[in-house]
């Protein structure tokens, strides 16, 4: 297994070293926080939720870079990435980006996340990514970086996810880009993760933990690479804990007695069994405002999943794709997976509204 051709760091070029800058530095593109970036897009782009550079060069290796050989792992010239890093920084919006070839785009991207001031994981959990490599089960290492991910700044949330999605794709394709799904792992996690404090250990000590860390960095991209759509969805037994909380919070804002709480939980109960009356058992109202028909009642059996009933809204296959949201009763607001089972959410919150959106 050649890992050391695929992590070692002696593949990007002397001039392309992190530099490190005041983390509060908010003009440029490079070592510039994801929050800062996406403060200035969205004066142009108010919904964008990862920095544009950062799409723009994934964009660019998606339309042209998918199918070749080594992307991701053949370096691209120091000198050209040392002069492209320079016209990004000095003029992001007036970029020429025609000029910028698919391994220029793929040493931007890897530049652009080592630089990042607060890595895309953080520092505050860096540490316990690294202990999930000590848990036996993948069921459980991936449940972990379920919550991890859940902990994530939103900007970094939204960008990871972009990136995961991307490195789906790159694996997709390893048939034409010889990228098998540890090849990437293995040239991205040296970008996500800085574990290398070796101290004056003697030099075989240092390397053989150095593998180790590059090991286990990839086993943990990979992980997240094919489990990503798990990542973002809330585990169902802390949902349950969330939902209790919910509740308990919502009846103490209202400064209600016990006994008022449970005249309000029986006159809600009462006004519940009416409308189930007046509709019939199962059938929920969905708000969608952005649409020409902004409300449908939909009758939901055990298989109705949230793609089921967003699929009903859609009638223009080229309009950005939007998503079901449970909103209110016993959570403030939830996106729901497009596998999820409705009548599961309707049982668990029967007073919440249910609105498509973006």
């Amino acid at each position: 297994m050649p890992l050391p051709s695929l992590y070692t760091t002696k593949s990007i070029p002397h001039t392309t070293k992190t530099i490190r800058r005041d983390p509060h530095r908010d003009s440029g593109v490079f070592a510039v926080s994801l929050n800062s970036l996406l403060e200035n897009d969205r004066k142009k782009f108010p919904e964008v939720k990862v920095p544009v550079v950062f799409k723009k060069l994934l964009c660019i290796i998606e339309q042209t870079g998918l199918q070749t050989e080594g992307i991701l792992r053949v370096p691209a010239s120091a000198a050209r990435l040392k002069f492209l890093r320079r016209e990004l920084d000095r003029c992001c919006g007036g970029f020429d980006w025609s000029a910028v070839r698919q391994v220029d785009a793929a040493g931007l991207l890897k530049l652009f996340i080592r630089e990042l001031p607060t890595p895309l994981l953080t520092h505050t959990h860096m540490s316990t990514y690294r202990s999930v490599l000590g848990v036996s089960s993948v069921v459980h290492q991936v449940q972990a970086l379920q919550m991890l991910c859940l902990l994530l700044p939103e900007a970094h949330r939204h960008t990871l996810r972009a990136l995961l999605v991307f490195l789906r794709k790159v694996v997709s394709h390893q048939d034409q880009n010889r990228m098998s799904l540890w090849n990437v792992s293995m040239v991205m996690a040296p970008n996500l993760f800085s574990w290398h404090h070796h101290g004056n250990k003697p030099s075989v000590i240092r390397q053989q933990e150095e593998m180790e860390e590059a090991v286990g960095g990839a086993h943990l991209v990979r992980l997240m690479i094919t489990h990503q759509d798990l990542l973002w969805t809330i585990p169902n037994f802390l949902m349950s804990q969330v939902r209790q909380v919910n509740q308990a919070s919502n009846q103490r804002q209202l400064g209600l007695s016990k006994p008022k709480r449970r005249l309000l939980r029986r006159k809600n109960d009462k006004n519940h069994r009416h409308q189930i009356t007046e509709l019939c058992e199962g059938v929920i109202r969905v708000h969608a405002p952005l649409h020409t028909k902004v409300s449908m009642a939909i009758q939901l059996d055990g298989q109705t999943t949230a793609r089921d009933v967003t699929t009903r809204f859609e009638f223009d296959s080229s309009s950005p794709v939007q998503h079901l949201y449970e909103v209110g009763g016993n959570i403030t607001e939830r996106r729901l997976h497009p596998d999820c089972l409705l009548l599961d959410v309707f049982r668990v919150n029967p007073h919440c509204d249910w609105l498509i959106k973006l």
